[in-house]
């Protein structure tokens, strides 16, 4: 699928024509730069790789920065690669905004907010216990979590507290609201991965 480079700026709302207010996210989308195209013939499949977002020149190794410089682009501090664009692209296009286009359906690819250490109450959606009858030292605790002397021990996969969020996720099918070209921004209906200012992957 074709797509472009991110970066989610936050969420607001708008109204649309009927007065509902629809809640959604604002991300700024490009412009990417092709830092490098994939053929049939060299590398086995077609593919775009797309650079995003300005770093300083020193931040960059010395492959890095060669690399760059032969797509006569800036150092950039995202680079991913796309398959799925119909059009013939060279090293050093830029891909903009318009790439989308208002009322169409895109994927969000992003990085979840990282929560910590959570319980299983807030990491698997556990009830918990009942808070009746005087008791109150188990009330977001897990229950049992296997059998006595036969398995004697507890099986893998088992759903525990431990560490959450900092994940890659994918939210699927979100309507594209509104495409602001002269300031590159694009306007989801809904919540995408991430925190603000965080790289997001839209995809067509």
């Amino acid at each position: 699928m074709s797509g472009l480079i991110g970066k989610k700026i936050g969420m607001t709302s708008i109204y649309d024509e009927n007065g509902k207010n629809i809640p959604c996210t604002v991300v700024e989308v490009g412009p990417c730069v092709v830092t490098q195209v994939r053929t049939k013939e060299i590398d086995g499949y077609k593919a775009l790789q797309l650079g995003f977002d300005d770093k300083a020149e020193k931040q960059s190794s010395k492959a890095l920065s060669g690399h760059f410089k032969k797509a006569g682009t800036s150092a950039k501090k995202r680079v991913v690669e796309f398959q799925g664009f119909d059009e013939e692209y060279k090293l050093g296009d830029t891909i903009a905004v318009d790439h989308f286009e208002e009322g169409e359906f895109v994927d969000v690819s992003g990085t979840s907010k990282g929560k910590g250490f959570q319980g299983v109450v807030k990491r698997h959606g556990f009830a918990g216990s009942e808070r009746t009858h005087g008791q109150q030292s188990m009330n977001r605790a897990p229950g049992s979590v296997g059998a006595a002397s036969y398995p004697a021990r507890v099986f893998k996969g088992m759903r525990m507290g431990g560490r959450m969020g900092g994940e890659t996720v994918t939210v699927q099918n979100l309507r594209v609201l509104k495409v602001v070209k002269e300031k590159n921004l694009l306007v989801i209906k809904g919540a995408i991965p991430g925190h603000n200012n965080s790289y997001v992957i839209i995809n067509k």
